[in-house]
């Protein structure tokens, strides 16, 4: 089964194609809550080109990597990758209120479809997240104009 998820970001395609492919951009946004971050990532942004990323806990309790290979490459417009033996693409549609990210993923046995959901969901989020539109300023990512 494909589980989708989405969010819309308030920024130019370049900065936000940018966000989802620089290793220093991701480790700014790629986590599902405060409590847990990217503390590595390496892109190899080609077709048959590797990515990985490691998350943690911030107490250091917990981590684990995400890893695969890039199968498929459109500049500014499509990521395709496996991961294990899943795969998942990303889309990046210009709209009016900036670019729509879209990813579709396939779905795993573990976890349910809406803890799936959820948790991509919840990681892909902060790339729209401005938080200094709540007033504390604090860990705004660069590629936020």
């Amino acid at each position: 089964m494909k589980i989708n998820v989405e969010t819309t970001v308030a920024a130019p395609i370049e900065q936000v194609w940018r966000a989802y492919t620089t290793p220093a951009d991701i480790k700014q946004w790629n986590a599902a809550s405060d409590d847990w971050h990217t503390t590595a990532a390496s892109v190899d942004l080609r077709e048959g080109g590797a990515f990985s990323s490691r998350m943690e806990a911030k107490d250091g309790s917990m981590g684990f990597d995400f890893a695969g290979t890039y199968t498929k490459i459109v500049k500014h417009k499509l990521i395709e990758y496996s991961f294990g033996d899943r795969r998942a693409q990303v889309e990046f549609t210009p709209d009016p209120k900036g670019v729509v990210v879209r990813v579709t993923f396939d779905s795993e046995a573990t976890h349910s479809i809406e803890e799936q959901q959820g948790g991509w969901q919840a990681i892909v989020v902060p790339l729209l997240v401005e938080r200094e539109a709540a007033g504390c300023g604090c860990n705004r990512p660069s590629f936020l104009p």
